[in-house]
């Protein structure tokens, strides 16, 4: 199978293209023009290929570029250089749930995200444990969608997408419109968001006269606790004390409105706001 990515030396094209280097079994194409990338690619051992030349041909494409360049990118090379039974894969479902990726019926659309490793999981060893983010040594889950195409490219796409993000925990297929609910809705308009918000609280006892070292490990320890108990893994319940502590705390940050952010009308909003 031959695969071009697009942006390959960039940060996201990097852990893709260190990736599918160990699965001998795709002949790849590079494509890059920052200067910064191509010093990527070249630190590897390989050579950048001109767009057309990479793209023509090719069973797979893969847009390694940022959301609000996906519109432009997948309008140079969709139209005129892919091929008729070919498949592009999109890393975010932004660009594909606001429909501008270009109308072309013999083209397959796949899109897939990573979900990242699990808080709660059984990695052993220094570089599985600080593998945040995953793709080098952490298993983690993926979400992918057949945006369009035929049935039978679903397993096609899931493949690529498995050694992309290998180690591999388990793969969710889901519907574009679901992947726009889990981001940015859920994972970073209201996780994000609620993740730097505890981190401002930390901050906050520090500067009314908290060690900042106690209150970094009051806290980390505290949160591994609250979301083992929130998530089902420790299976006990809150104290009573702490549910009265809760319900006082919400009155305060957070807005009673906050589901709305799922309606989706809302979503789209996020999602035009984030690729202006």
């Amino acid at each position: 199978m031959k695969i071009a990515i697009v942006g390959a030396g960039g940060k996201m094209g990097c852990r893709i293209t260190d990736n599918l280097l160990q699965y001998g079994q795709y002949e790849m194409f590079y494509v890059e023009t920052g200067e910064r990338g191509l010093h990527h690619l070249e630190v590897r051992g390989l050579r950048a290929t001109p767009l057309a030349e990479a793209v023509t041909g090719t069973d797979a494409v893969i847009l390694a570029v940022p959301d609000v360049a996906i519109r432009a990118v997948s309008a140079m090379i969709v139209p005129d250089m892919m091929k008729s039974g070919s498949m592009l894969i999109v890393l975010d479902p932004a660009a594909a749930y606001l429909g501008h990726l270009p109308e072309r019926a013999d083209v397959a659309y796949f899109v897939a995200h990573p979900c990242h490793p699990p808080i709660f999981n059984d990695e052993m060893g220094p570089e599985a444990i600080k593998d945040y983010f995953g793709g080098i040594a952490a298993k983690q889950a993926v979400v992918c969608a057949l945006m369009q195409g035929p049935e039978e490219d679903y397993a096609k796409g899931e493949s690529i997408v498995s050694a992309m993000y290998a180690p591999i925990l388990r793969v969710h297929r889901i519907t574009v419109e679901q992947m726009a609910i889990l981001e940015p809705t859920m994972a970073e308009t209201i996780g994000a968001a609620v993740a730097v918000f505890l981190k401002d609280a930390m901050d906050e006892a520090v500067k009314r006269g908290v060690p900042h070292d106690a209150a970094r490990d009051f806290m980390l320890g505290h949160l591994r606790i609250e979301l083992a108990i929130a998530f089902g893994e420790a299976g006990n319940p809150f104290s009573d004390a702490c549910k009265v502590a809760m319900e006082y705390g919400r009155q305060y940050w957070l807005n009673d409105d906050w589901r709305s952010l799922f309606d989706p009308d809302n979503v789209k909003q996020q999602i035009e706001v984030m690729l202006r």
